[in-house]
């Protein structure tokens, strides 16, 4: 069964496996990328490929327990004789490190989050059964790390893009700088060469990622270029749309404020995790920023750009968060009226600050109180869904609707991909990719649904 799966020319072939966010979508990316370029041939299925990679998520518990999940299974797999060899690359074996293989003693090889530039190596060693060593950590590198040649997961038209590495932020809750290092700013000559080479190969929305965007520029720099970038990746021939993820809550400038609803090309939508809003629950999170200072920005993003559409997260059942503290959370998740909102029960992350914290609160109260927020956000998403009927929007579309004949499945600007709502339209000739003008016709809980009335503007 192996051998049938070989590529082109006998080709040693590949299966994909990529868990987790859409940093380490980029990640998984550039490893599909140099695999390619070097020789190997990718195939749909892990049953029957030579070797099969997992680029793993370690960030809270239930995703380093999905990432053991699909490891597992490729190891059934391979005891079978359907697949050749497992790697697993990412944050996972970053964070575990020696105790991944111990806990999965059958895995041919584990790359740390750094190693991936060499993840062609490890595969020729892997397949060629060198294993004396089975481990490849590498140290956070003080430059950033090139994402180009990537051969993509998503779809033709939309890309992430990745401005910066690592984060400095050290709130008590986060394992990331552990797995992902100090912030390292891609230099902005670099972002905005991917930039090209995506908009080259069909990108017609860029997304922009990293740990903390708004910090982009201060280690490299000597301060904040978040708006310089944006206003150059504005001017770029070939895109529609620009889109702004993890944006922590501090650096916003009047300038980039003022970038962020002038430029043409920036879609009125921002990702603002602010994970709390009672004053105590922010120091023991060392979020560095307090309910005044978060009220007053909300105000100046909302005077500014009358049409925006903020998305955030929250964390409730944080160490010794009282029914008092969390009430004053709903109060003001109610009084806010965020358009998207993703609400998390606090996971006790080992090695973290916050797991040494006093007053962990019972796992079933955590995931109530999640329960009874998630109904105010309900409510509040649902009228804005509503209030969209009858309006004109621009909708990008991503694929055919697999529940509805003859329709398709689009984003407005208020939907980041994966997370957010979508939009149902119909029409003829259309295609993935197309940007269309739409009436809003009905609203579908998170969804909206709508007729094309011509293209998009």
């Amino acid at each position: 069964m192996l051998e049938a799966a070989k590529g082109n020319n006998n080709q040693p072939t590949f299966a994909f496996v990529s868990l987790g966010c859409p940093k380490n979508l980029v990640d998984s990316e550039r490893m599909l990328g140099r695999l390619s370029q070097d020789g190997y041939a990718l195939v749909p299925e892990a049953d029957g490929a030579d070797v099969v990679v997992v680029n793993t998520c370690g960030f809270i518990e239930p995703a380093r327990q999905e990432s053991l999940g699909v490891i597992r299974e490729m190891l059934a797999l391979k005891k079978e004789g359907r697949v050749g060899a497992v790697v697993v690359a990412g944050c996972l074996a970053e964070r575990k490190k020696g105790d991944l293989l111990r806990e999965v003693p059958e895995v041919d090889h584990i790359v740390g989050v750094f190693g991936r530039e060499e993840i062609t190596q490890v595969v020729d060693r892997t397949l060629a059964q060198r294993l004396e060593q089975r481990s490849l950590f590498r140290p956070a590198p003080v430059r950033s790390q090139e994402d180009t040649a990537r051969l993509r997961i998503t779809p033709r038209h939309y890309a992430y893009l990745k401005i910066s590495e690592g984060c400095d932020r050290l709130c008590t809750f986060c394992a990331i700088p552990g797995m992902r290092g100090k912030h390292v700013t891609k230099p902005m000559e670099e972002v905005l060469r991917e930039a090209q080479e995506l908009i080259a190969d069909g990108v017609r929305e860029l997304i922009l990622v990293a740990q903390d965007t708004t910090y982009y520029g201060t280690d490299l720099y000597g301060r904040v270029r978040l708006a310089e970038l944006l206003r150059e990746l504005d001017q770029l021939d070939g895109l529609e749309w620009i889109r702004i993820l993890y944006a922590y809550p501090i650096h916003f400038t009047d300038e980039l404020i003022e970038t962020l609803a002038s430029a043409t090309k920036i879609l009125p939508y921002l990702d603002l995790p602010l994970q709390h809003i009672n004053d105590r629950i922010l120091r023991r999170m060392q979020r560095r920023v307090n309910r005044q200072a978060t009220e007053a920005l909300l105000a100046r993003l909302r005077k500014a750009i009358p049409s925006l559409a903020l998305r955030t997260t929250f964390i409730v059942g944080f160490p010794s968060e009282t029914e008092a503290e969390f009430a004053e959370l709903q109060s003001f998740l109610a009084a806010q009226r965020f358009e998207r909102v993703g609400i998390f029960p606090y996971s006790l992350e080992p090695g973290t600050p916050a797991a040494r914290l006093e007053g962990h609160v019972p796992e079933e109260v955590k995931l109530e109180r999640r329960d009874r927020l998630m109904e105010v956000q309900q409510d509040i998403a649902f009228a804005w869904s509503q209030q969209q009927v009858g309006r004109e929007m621009d909708v990008l579309l991503d694929g055919p609707d697999p529940e509805v004949p003859n329709h398709l499945l689009g984003r407005c600007f208020a939907d980041a991909p994966e997370i957010d709502g979508q939009v149902r339209v119909k029409g003829k000739g259309l295609r993935p990719g197309d940007l269309v003008r739409t009436k809003i016709t009905a609203a579908d809980g998170y969804d909206l649904v709508g007729r094309v009335i011509g293209p998009g503007r």
